[in-house]
């Protein structure tokens, strides 16, 4: 099961919130938090509290709604900055000119879910069916038919 924290409208570039959230994908949420401790980027704390927000969101579900989590095995699963609004700003330039500029905006999304014992994510997924190895072949060898010419 996945357990899900979001910040919107961020004052801060996504292009930013990614360098930050591409440190902590795929890291247990201890190691991650630790990372965000001593990560020396002004969006740093934000995502802590991201973090923090979503493992509160595990706890309460399982606390209150009787969803079985045990929340020493989450690790972030999805960690995302998407574009917000952009704010259009106006800089004095010389000799009475102005320039534009863009201040950007983050949602920034982060996704935990409960590993196995054995590292495996519990993940409730849909997988696709699986093909099989006749099947494979069949398409392999109907591509690399060639009409042969007699002489």
């Amino acid at each position: 099961m996945e357990f899900r924290a979001e910040a919107r409208f961020m004052r801060v570039s996504p292009q930013k919130a990614r360098l930050v959230l591409d440190l902590i994908k795929g890291q247990r949420v201890e190691d991650a938090l630790n990372t965000l401790a001593f990560t020396k980027k002004r969006v740093a704390p934000t995502i802590e509290k991201l973090v923090r927000s979503a493992v509160e969101n595990a706890n309460y579900l399982s606390s209150e709604k009787g969803v079985d989590v045990d929340v020493d095995n989450l690790y972030v699963k999805r960690a995302v900055a998407n574009d917000g609004p952009r704010m259009k700003r106006i800089r004095p330039a010389p000799m009475g000119r102005a320039y534009r500029y863009v201040r950007r905006i983050a949602h920034i999304e982060i996704e935990l879910a409960e590993r196995g014992k054995n590292g495996a994510a519990l993940a409730n997924t849909v997988a696709e069916p699986e093909v099989t190895a006749k099947a494979t072949a069949s398409k392999k060898s109907a591509g690399k038919k060639k009409a042969v010419v007699k002489k």
